[in-house]
């Protein structure tokens, strides 16, 4: 079964990074530069995944835990995987009270991210 996979981030690099280490036979990635755009994708598709940067270049540098609040309302069984170069105690509580599957402040460890998705039956780094 193929898992479906959205990343969100307004940096071109990080979503061309998140796909190429996704990307396989077994999973379809969608990338997203906003949140207006995201929110389309996910009302379109069910994801088994989605990570997003907190900040997405909108007014509210929250846009991230926007989405968390959009995916949870349109399908609750969906992980969702914040980051954020720009952390505070409070912004990660906010995360995880939203219902957050993972939180992380970049840089990210990805062999930390690879054991986090094996959980949700999606591989990340070859064995």
């Amino acid at each position: 079964m193929t898992k479906k996979i959205l990343i969100v981030d307004d940096d071109q690099s990080i979503l061309k990074s998140f796909s190429y280490l996704f990307s396989s036979n077994e999973t379809m990635v969608v990338m997203c530069k906003g949140l207006e755009e995201a929110m389309a994708a996910v009302s379109h598709y069910t994801f088994d995944l989605v990570i997003s940067d907190i900040r997405l270049g909108g007014s509210s540098d929250r846009e991230g835990l926007e989405l968390l609040s959009y995916v949870k309302k349109i399908c609750p069984r969906t992980a969702v995987i914040l980051m954020t170069a720009y952390s505070s105690q409070h912004i990660r509580e906010d995360a995880y009270w939203r219902g957050a599957f993972h939180y992380y402040e970049k840089p990210i460890d990805l062999i930390h991210l690879d054991s986090k998705v094996k959980s949700l039956g999606i591989n990340l780094l070859s064995s």
